[in-house]
C-alpha cells in the first residue's frame, strides 16, 4: 500500500511538473531576427532590444540564465519592445556596424531605427528592469538615468 502510494504521489508531481514546465516555455521571449525587428518595430511603433550574444560567451549564458529568464524582464520585453538576438559569430557584419566588441551587448533602437544607446557586458535582471522602463517611458529623453533613479522610476 505505500509503494501504491510512493507511486502515485510521483506520479502526481510528475505532471504538475510537467505542467509547469510547459506553461514557463510559453512565457519566453520573442526573439526576432534583425531585419524582422525592423520591419516590426516601424510598424507598431516598438522600441527596439537588440541582444548581442555567441555561444561560446559565458557571460551571454549567464545572462541568458540570470536576467532574461526573469518574469518581469520577459514580460517588458514582450509587452513593450521588439526583441532581437544576433549571434555576432554568425552575423559579423551587423556586429561590426553595431561596433561590438565584447560580449555579451545589448543596444536600444528607436522606433525608426536610430540607435538610442547600448549597455555592454552582463546586466542583471535587478539593473535591466530599470533600464527597460527608463528607455520604455521616454525618460532617455528628459533625464539621465542617475536622475531617474533618484526619483523612484
Amino acid at each position: 500500500m505505500n509503494k501504491r502510494k510512493f507511486a502515485f504521489i510521483w506520479g502526481i508531481l510528475a505532471v504538475i511538473f510537467f505542467v509547469f514546465s510547459t506553461a514557463h516555455a510559453a512565457e519566453d521571449i520573442k526573439w526576432y531576427s534583425y531585419d524582422e525587428g525592423l520591419a516590426l518595430a516601424r510598424q507598431e511603433g516598438k522600441k527596439m532590444f537588440v541582444h548581442f550574444y555567441a555561444d561560446w560567451c559565458v557571460y551571454c549564458k549567464k545572462m541568458d540564465k540570470e536576467t532574461l529568464s526573469n518574469a518581469a524582464i520577459i514580460e517588458s520585453l514582450n509587452q513593450h519592445f521588439i526583441p532581437v538576438r544576433v549571434n555576432s559569430d554568425k552575423n559579423q557584419a551587423l556586429a561590426r556596424k553595431f561596433f561590438i566588441r565584447g560580449l555579451p551587448s545589448t543596444w536600444f533602437m528607436s522606433e525608426t531605427g536610430e540607435k538610442i544607446s547600448s549597455m555592454p557586458g552582463y546586466v542583471s535582471a535587478k539593473v535591466l528592469i530599470d533600464v527597460l522602463k527608463f528607455i520604455h517611458t521616454d525618460s532617455y529623453k528628459k533625464m539621465s538615468f542617475k536622475d531617474f533613479m533618484k526619483t523612484g522610476s
